[in-house]
């Protein structure tokens, strides 16, 4: 029988060599993340799979779908992860090198209900994870994380004969046709494919020319698990950065980046400034609604407020829901409601049939940004981004901020922004209208300028996010005179990744 894993044990030592290490905080909201050496070991990770092989099995499944990101360790942790299937009685069927989505497209492509990506997306070199699922295109949320905790953690595990493994070849070019087969570009567009020396630099560009894309810029799309200029991270200001030069230098009427295991888009137009995801998705949700019209849409509590009193979705009778961050809360919630499309503001997008499966796919996202363009083709990106009702909203900044700790920060800024409300306080010079708490918090204030303040789902980080209907100034006044010092008051909040 495997043993329980153990939480403290040292690196180089012979414990370590004979028994798993699983500490527990890698369990997180919707997935599940490491630090590969100190947090856990190769025990540790074919723990974690006989522990999911356990649950799938307990829910009368055993088929599952395994794929593996672009870093050193990440196939290896795969194996063993896959050893801990097949030891739960599990049928693996392995895809080799993939994004995520491509995972989750053969789960449909091979009849599959479970999957298991072996991936840390954007995470610094040095992290692991599993994104994983049992309800396509549904991935794990918080009751199926706790319950795999337990299992994994207590030990709980039951080990079943039947087991086997196939590696399945052309997964990759059915999952490449079917996202170009969903745009076909007839107006000449120069795209500027940016992907980190992420995974994605192994998929996307291939991609993007089946589209008929009719030059393609190729930036950093060399495969290198070193990510020797920054991290994969479309939603990350030096990637953007890059990015926009690379279109001024160009003269590309667009650039789309994608993340390390490229189930997210980031978008920078035709001038080099970038556009955010929850902008992007309002773009998209205006030009949907005449096609879709009574279409609903999903969008995260960090997303513009945009949506509510948008003139064009209110003239296509639309309905705009926000709830909470993070791919799995609003990939279930768009299914749930049949909503038409997703949008999280870190760049997931969502989009269920005709348009997509349901999943988070970076290159479904770019099918559906160059069918606008296509349906546009007398205006360029920065045309219909101006078209849209102002509004000045900051990058996501994320203060560190222990796992241990974050939650109970975010707890205590939830009372203190609740009793101000209740007093009838005001946030520079307006009054309260709304406080949100479906996810941390997010006060409304009433000329409709924002802020919020969540913990992190799957760093050790708080998440903060402001926006003004009045000028960047006020913008950055909202950050730097009200949150910033509200959060630095709370015991733990270390440095901030970026800020406006």
């Amino acid at each position: 029988m495997f043993s329980a894993p153990r939480s403290d044990l040292l690196t180089n030592t012979l414990a370590y060599e004979t028994t798993p290490l699983v500490k527990a905080t890698g369990f997180r909201e919707y997935d599940a993340r490491w630090l590969f050496g100190p947090d856990i070991n190769l025990l540790g990770i074919q723990a974690l799979g006989l522990g999911l092989g356990t649950y799938i099995q307990g829910l009368g499944a055993s088929r599952i779908v395994v794929g593996h990101d672009y870093r050193s360790y990440s196939l290896s942790i795969k194996q063993a992860l896959t050893l801990g299937l097949i030891a739960a009685g599990c049928e693996v069927l392995d895809i080799g090198l993939a994004l995520s989505p491509m995972a989750y497209f053969a789960q449909f492509d091979l009849d599959a209900p479970c999957v298991a990506m072996v991936t840390a997306s954007h995470n610094e070199n040095g992290w692991t994870g599993v994104k994983m699922g049992a309800a396509r295109p549904l991935t794990f949320g918080p009751v199926e994380m706790g319950a795999l905790r337990d299992i994994v953690l207590g030990g709980a595990f039951k080990e079943r004969p039947g087991g086997k493994l196939t590696r399945v070849d052309g997964v990759m070019d059915r999952y490449i046709a079917d996202a170009a087969a969903r745009v076909s570009l007839t107006r000449p567009l120069k795209v500027v494919a940016a992907c980190g020396n992420g995974t994605a630099g192994a998929f996307a560009p291939q991609a993007l020319r089946a589209m008929g894309v009719a030059e393609l810029i190729e930036m950093d799309c060399d495969l290198d698990w070193t990510f020797p200029k920054y991290n994969p991270n479309p939603e990350d200001h030096i990637m953007l950065q890059a990015m926009a030069k690379t279109v001024r230098e160009t003269g590309a009427d667009l650039a789309l980046g994608f993340d390390g295991d490229g189930d997210r888009c980031g978008v920078v137009d035709d001038t080099g400034e970038e556009i955010y995801a929850d902008k992007i998705g309002l773009m998209l949700a205006r030009d949907l609604a005449p096609l879709h019209p009574n279409a609903t849409f999903i969008v995260d509590v960090k997303s513009t407020g945009l949506y509510a009193t948008d003139p064009v979705l209110a003239a296509n009778g639309c309905t705009t829901i926000y709830w909470k961050t993070g791919h799995s809360y609003i990939k279930r919630k768009t299914a749930e409601v049949g909503a038409l499309a997703g949008f999280e503001k870190s760049g997931h997008f969502f989009f269920n049939a005709p348009l997509g499966y349901g999943y988070d796919c970076g290159l479904i996202a770019a099918a559906a940004i160059l069918a606008m363009m296509d349906r546009n083709p007398g205006k360029t990106l920065s045309e219909m981004k101006t078209a849209l009702p102002v509004a000045y909203t900051s990058m996501t900044m994320s203060p560190h901020c222990s796992d241990e700790t974050k939650y109970g920060v975010v707890d205590s800024v939830v009372a203190d922004y609740q009793a101000l409300a209740a007093a009838g306080g005001e946030i520079l010079g307006r009054k309260i209208k709304e406080v949100i708490t479906v996810n941390g918090v997010r006060v409304a204030l009433e000329d409709g300028s924002w802020v919020l303040v969540r913990a992190s789902s799957n760093k050790p980080e708080i998440v903060v996010v402001v926006e003004s209907t009045r000028s960047e100034d006020d913008m950055r006044a909202l950050f730097r005179q009200e949150v910033k010092p509200r959060l630095a008051k709370q015991p733990g909040v270390g440095p901030y990744n970026q800020e406006v």
